[in-house]
């Protein structure tokens, strides 16, 4: 939200030299002296904990407001308030007095100087592990890119990204996709970039704040809702262009496209849907006077039921039986189903509802397919999740047997190989944690907000995936083809 309170309550000089040393992510609370979400007063500078610790900063706020209660207030106590505190790690600003995160600035900019400077003080601590270890990469072949930390591998080349409360549902799709607009593409530039220091999204979180209202504030949310939204706005945004660029030359690489295998959203195509997009037909059959009726539905990304055979199996290994795989997810999604009570079909010919069955079939392809495993569902009053262990091939993914006419299709366009996971850890949506795996240059990598560690392919196809992101490939079929 835009709070009108900064500019009675950001007094400090960006500058100041009464922050504390150090860097500001380890400051310590002055009253508890814990270093555990410290934030500091834009007032006084002053650095007390977070209201996830011991709220000593919302105190200092509360004890600040006392003689205004109490006493005839002079013009000089109405401009201090001590309302609005950083935090220091995530450099996201909360105001008291609107009990709110904030994304607006003072006519001077000074909340954004301040978190400048709060950043060249976090990073100037890194200075010198990051030019031994530039002398250690200069020296040493590809493998060198990986370090040691605290007994496990850290991947240099790549950059995580900071948890500013409960963002994990973002940061995992991000990191997931690499592939708004200016912001999304400057957080995708810093992801490969190697620095030892987190990269911290907060100007792309504030831009969804601004234009998904449903993402504001630090609760956790679902990050395939959050991935939809971001595709959809993208897709929007990219209709009308930015920073001066034209539409059609936003659009330059769908272009090239033949009508006919272009994915079009709300009339419009764009490099969104040039990536994600693809085609379903949608078959209904009336059971009584045999009428069919096809739909083209045009999708970014197809949302597949865990099978109810496989729900009560809670691990890969933990029973005995057959393992759920990404096949009898597909093929629950394609198969041909007869439609119950409530979703009876509105027979045109027979001009009533009437009993029908449906079946899906990929009409297109995409480049990047998108496969959302649903493992929360609502039961009575409780959104539950589905823990089941879903097999999913690495690569050789074949969609061909999907497709509405194999027969005019190359096989090889039919293949998909593994490029990113997104995994949920816990029992909720409304809680629980988000991590991704992804792919580069042959390697994989498991991003946990701000950690980046080297994986392997055994440990990737253990994940309880939750949403896959597969691409195009044009090899042959591989052994594990599905």
């Amino acid at each position: 939200m835009e709070c009108p309170h900064l500019s009675s309550s950001v007094c400090i000089a960006p500058d100041s030299a009464k922050f504390p040393n150090g860097s500001p992510s380890s400051w310590c609370c002055s009253v508890c002296r814990s270093n555990k979400s410290p934030w500091v007063c834009l007032t006084c500078s002053s650095v007390h904990c977070g209201r996830y610790v011991n709220g000593h900063a919302k105190k200092h706020y509360e004890d600040a407001q006392i003689p205004l209660t109490n006493h005839k207030k002079s013009e000089k106590q109405e401009k201090v308030q001590h309302t609005v505190c950083m935090d220091c790690s995530s450099y996201s600003t909360f105001c008291y007095r609107c009990d709110d995160f904030v994304v607006n600035d003072t006519k001077l900019g000074l909340v954004q100087k301040v978190r400048e400077h709060l950043q060249n003080l976090e990073n100037s601590t890194f200075t010198g592990d990051r030019h031994r270890k530039r002398k250690l990469l200069e020296n040493s072949s590809l493998n060198s890119k990986l370090l040691k930390v605290n007994g496990s591998t850290a991947a240099i080349c790549a950059t995580g990204l900071r948890n500013l409360g409960n963002t994990c549902f973002m940061n995992a799709i991000l990191q997931s996709l690499r592939s708004l607009v200016e912001e999304f593409r400057k957080t995708l530039c810093a992801l490969w970039q190697g620095s030892q220091t987190a990269f911290s999204p907060e100007s792309l979180f504030y831009v969804v704040w601004k234009i998904m209202p449903n993402f504001r504030g630090y609760q956790q949310q679902d990050a395939h809702e959050f991935m939809r939204y971001l595709l959809d706005h993208l897709h929007l945004e990219l209709q009308g262009g930015f920073n001066g660029v034209s539409r059609s030359a936003i659009l330059q690489e769908t272009s090239t496209l033949s009508t006919s295998s272009k994915c079009c959203i709300n009339g419009a195509s764009t490099v969104v849907t040039a990536i994600f997009g693809g085609i379903l037909q949608n078959e209904v059959n009336c059971l009584i006077c045999g009428t069919e009726s096809r739909k083209f539905d045009p999708f970014l990304d197809l949302s597949l039921d865990i099978p109810s055979q496989f729900r009560s199996k809670r691990s890969k290994n933990q029973e005995s039986g057959p393992v759920c795989s990404l096949r009898d997810c597909l093929r629950s999604f394609t198969d041909l189903e007869e439609l119950d009570e409530t979703e009876l079909y509105m027979c045109h010919k027979c001009k009533k509802k009437q009993k029908s069955t449906k079946k899906f079939w990929i009409q297109k392809l995409p480049k990047v397919l998108c496969l959302h495993l649903k493992r929360f569902h609502w039961t009575a009053y409780l959104r539950n999740k589905v823990d089941t262990y879903v097999e999913f091939p690495l690569r050789g993914l074949d969609m061909k047997c999907y497709l509405l006419e194999p027969e005019n299709s190359d096989p090889d366009n039919c293949l998909y190989d593994l490029a990113a996971v997104v995994v949920h850890h816990g029992s909720g949506v409304g809680s629980g944690h988000y991590t991704a795996y992804a792919t580069h240059e042959g390697r994989w990598f498991h991003f946990n907000d701000s950690t980046v560690t080297l994986t392997d392919e055994e440990t990737v196809g253990k994940a309880k995936a939750y949403i896959l992101f597969y691409v195009e490939h044009q090899a042959k079929a591989g052994s594990d083809k599905l």
